[in-house]
């Protein structure tokens, strides 16, 4: 089973002709409003890739809360630990543009309020769990379940986004890091590390805390070092309606294929085709794929390749 510790957010959703600059006005058409937040969209994304999901959060008292905790069940994901908060539900405010691409501004409200007490215990004991968590909740409870979950055997998935800083002490309790292209660079820079490129910043960070290190890179794919290996996969050839949720469909089906005990190369080629496939409609969720789609699709992107990690990783350095 995978936990889910994470935020959940109504996700307003604006198409733009261009994205707005500072200062600048941009009149469109209509909005929606559908189901947001990295920890609600990569537990859905988990549930519909075939993975028992539970999900820890925290809603408002409002309409978007019980929106949200309607939608998680429809998804088949467990929401008896979400809280209900005095707060508003969190809220985000994402424009989308003619090319798929997207400007977004989080109101954090009951996120805010989530906390490690409102974990099962019973959800963590004797290693069956997989606990997956970011960055949009607070830090200092990400932190403290990451060591009870670590103490209790987990499996941890940590996916730095937002980008900010992780404690090297933490760090080395992760299995699986999970990064994009842009969140990569200062996540290494707070830990005292420098590299090139993508291939080099896994490795250094693989090394730094002893984990698995995937970074995602948008239409390009992924790549992953552990130990001795690094892998590539490519990214899925389509047109994009919306890469709101990508990263997220990523991660979500990533920890969904390795709670499963999917090889790490088998893992990265269903998170790229379920990456994929999520661009191709509005809203974060709505084209999250299931696990036969998945399946269904797994020939549109070629398997992931292993690469010369000594080669790749060259000009790695530690400061």
């Amino acid at each position: 089973m995978i936990l889910v510790f994470g935020s959940l957010n109504m996700d307003l959703v604006v198409r733009v002709p261009a994205l707005p600059r500072p200062g600048e006005t941009v009149l469109c058409d209509d909005y929606v409003t559908v189901p947001g937040g990295k920890g609600n969209n990569q537990a859905v994304a988990a549930a519909r890739a075939g993975a028992e999901v539970m999900m820890v959060g925290c809603v408002g008292d409002d309409e978007f809360g019980r929106r949200l905790l309607h939608n998680l069940r429809d998804s088949g994901v467990i929401t008896t630990a979400v809280a209900v908060s005095d707060r508003p539900t969190g809220v985000a405010y994402i424009c989308v543009d003619s090319h798929g691409e997207n400007s977004i501004v989080v109101a954090s409200g009951a996120n805010l309020d989530v906390h490690i007490s409102s974990v099962p215990e019973s959800m963590l004991g004797f290693g069956a769990a997989t606990v997956l968590m970011q960055m949009e909740v607070p830090l200092e409870e990400n932190w403290a379940l990451i060591r009870h979950a670590h103490e209790d055997g987990a499996r941890i998935v940590l996916n730095v986004a937002p980008a900010q800083a992780v404690p090297r002490s933490v760090l080395t309790l992760v299995d699986v890091l999970v990064v994009n292209e842009l969140e990569a660079a200062p996540t290494a820079r707070a830990l005292g590390l420098r590299a090139a490129n993508p291939p080099d910043l896994a490795t250094a960070l693989a090394k730094a805390g002893h984990l698995t290190c995937v970074i995602t890179l948008g239409a390009d794919g992924a790549v992953a070092a552990r130990g001795d290996e690094l892998w590539t996969v490519g990214g899925m050839t389509i047109r994009p309606v919306d890469t709101t949720g990508a990263g997220d469909a990523f991660t979500g089906i990533l920890a969904a294929a390795l709670d499963a005990d999917r090889p790490l190369p088998d893992a990265l080629h269903r998170a790229a085709v379920g990456a994929g496939l999520t661009c191709l409609e509005l809203g974060a969720q709505k084209s999250m794929p299931s696990a036969a789609a998945i399946e269904s699709n797994l020939t549109r992107i070629p398997k992931p390749r292993r690469v010369n990690q000594t080669a790749a990783g060259a000009g790695t350095r530690r400061h």
